[in-house]
């Protein structure tokens, strides 16, 4: 299939999970309630791609509070009772973050409950996020390692346990969020490629890396106003990207001003193409979805696209990202009729 679609991972969450009614079940815990609310929102997720369209589903990260965190969770030696500020991504923004204070040991499985829910649910394929090594050392503060490489390889051999645990749960694709990557460029080819190989190491299902310049939130779109007419970040770190055994990127490619061309950059990588813009409440067209897989198209052979979303939806509007995921799927429909 030409142009098959999936989104980059995290969709809205239903109003009633942030604050589950315990009143539904007064027989249980909150702890239970709260589950059971999880469970059926991921079901929830899965459902809402399928109608729209969309060919490889996620489980639309319904059972985390963060995309980095919620992996952090389930991981001995990090203290979340206190927090301390840190500036992330170089210092565009603060954040309030846990503290790595002993060897890191996965406590568990960390997202069995929710791949489990999705797999079940869906005969789709099934794609899993998780962040990436140099993300996560970029989302934490370190007051026991006192090394940045030494740490993220620590973080980087419990992402690959739970990779592979995932995959032995029917996941089809394992995608590692790296949007540090266009931040500490030099560090991606020094280190953060081969912490993302050891992440991904032995994986036989298909592996990817997402990329981005971050969610539409105000401290990422007021540093992208400093960036110029054209964002080249990616210039610097796609040949190192294409000579990895990661088989595909996910990257941004409706309203940014990443040249296109760059993606040429990325021999032999399925391109997740993203076709649908996640800073603007505006719901793309069918037509608009199609120019932009084209646009690509001039750069990547047809065969090696992917559309999908600029990153994830999780700070939207919930009915502005469901439009969103119905336009992804009618656009690649369109897209294999016009260009295939």
């Amino acid at each position: 299939m030409l142009f098959p679609t999936t989104i980059a991972g995290s969709l809205p969450k239903p109003e009633w999970l942030a604050e589950p009614n315990t009143l539904w079940a007064p027989w249980k815990s909150s702890g239970e309630v709260l589950a059971r609310a999880k469970r059926d929102a991921t079901m929830l997720a899965v459902k809402l791609q399928e109608d729209a369209g969309i060919d490889i589903v996620t489980e639309g990260e319904q059972a985390r509070q963060h995309f980095v965190h919620g992996f952090l969770e389930k991981i001995e030696g990090i203290d979340f009772a206190h927090k301390v500020e840190m500036g992330i991504r170089k210092d565009r923004y603060k954040a309030m973050v846990p503290q790595v204070i002993a060897p890191l040991r996965l406590k568990g499985r960390v997202h069995a409950d929710e791949a489990g829910v999705a797999r079940t649910h869906t005969t789709h394929k099934l794609k899993f996020t998780m962040p990436g090594p140099m993300t996560i050392i970029d989302t934490i503060a370190d007051q026991y390692y006192g090394d940045r490489v030494k740490m993220a390889f620590a973080f980087a051999e419990l992402l690959n346990e739970e990779a592979r645990a995932l995959q032995a749960d029917g996941v089809d694709v394992i995608q590692f969020d790296e949007p540090a990557f266009n931040v500490y460029m030099d560090e991606v080819s020094d280190w953060g490629i081969k912490a993302l190989e050891r992440a991904a190491e032995g994986l036989t299902c298909v592996t990817a890396v997402h990329i981005c310049y971050g969610y539409g939130i105000k401290a990422n779109t007021d540093w992208k106003e400093t960036l110029g007419s054209e964002w080249r970040q990616y210039e610097d770190i796609f040949p190192a990207i294409a000579r990895s055994p990661i088989q595909q990127v996910a990257i941004e490619c409706r309203n940014s001003k990443v040249p296109l061309e760059l993606l040429g950059l990325l021999t032999g990588k399925i391109v997740q193409a993203g076709v649908i813009d996640v800073a603007s409440d505006t719901v793309e067209t069918a037509e608009d979805v199609v120019k932009v897989i084209d646009a690509v198209s001039k750069f990547v052979p047809k065969s090696n696209i992917v559309a999908t979303t600029n990153c994830g939806m999780a700070p939207m509007h919930r009915d502005i990202a469901e439009a969103k995921l119905v336009a992804l799927g009618a656009g690649a429909k369109l897209a294999r009729q016009r260009l295939g």
